[in-house]
């Protein structure tokens, strides 16, 4: 799993610490445990903030620990909204856990309104060719199914 590299954040002089960037950091050079407490650190003086909310789901995911991952990406829509990274990243979690429906659910949701970026794109045709397969799977689509 990739860093969601579309942060618009803009260091200002004379701010505090940059914990966020510093965890970014962290987690480029694999020191995971250590940007999880970089990221901690900045969510404590930024709890509303969804990108770092992501971002940390981004860690616990790389940790082994899809819970904890899948807790902050809810997290992250339900305080930001339509938050298209969280929708990614909880698609294939629940894709591994076999939750196809709720994979589904927010491919589908994610591809409403993917980023535009150019770096964003091989995430966007993932996520499509991943959403059409799985509609396309024996017994039609998803919601069209018995007892789904």
């Amino acid at each position: 799993m990739d860093w969601w590299p579309f942060s618009r954040r803009k260091r200002v002089p004379g701010e505090p610490p940059d914990y966020y960037r510093e965890a970014l950091r962290l987690a480029d050079q694999q020191k995971y445990h250590e940007a999880l407490t970089s990221f901690r650190l900045a969510l404590r003086s930024q709890p509303d903030d969804p990108e770092i909310m992501e971002q940390m789901a981004i860690i616990y995911t790389h940790i082994g620990m899809p819970d904890e991952a899948i807790k902050y990406y809810e997290e992250a829509i339900r305080i930001g909204g339509d938050s298209a990274g969280a929708h990614y990243g909880l698609a294939f979690l629940f894709l591994r856990r076999g939750d196809t429906a709720n994979a589904v659910l927010h491919l589908r949701a994610f591809l409403r309104r993917p980023p535009e970026d150019e770096e964003a794109a091989a995430h966007v045709e993932h996520a499509r060719r991943t959403l059409q397969r799985l509609e396309g799977s024996p017994g039609g689509p998803i919601e069209n199914r018995p007892g789904e």
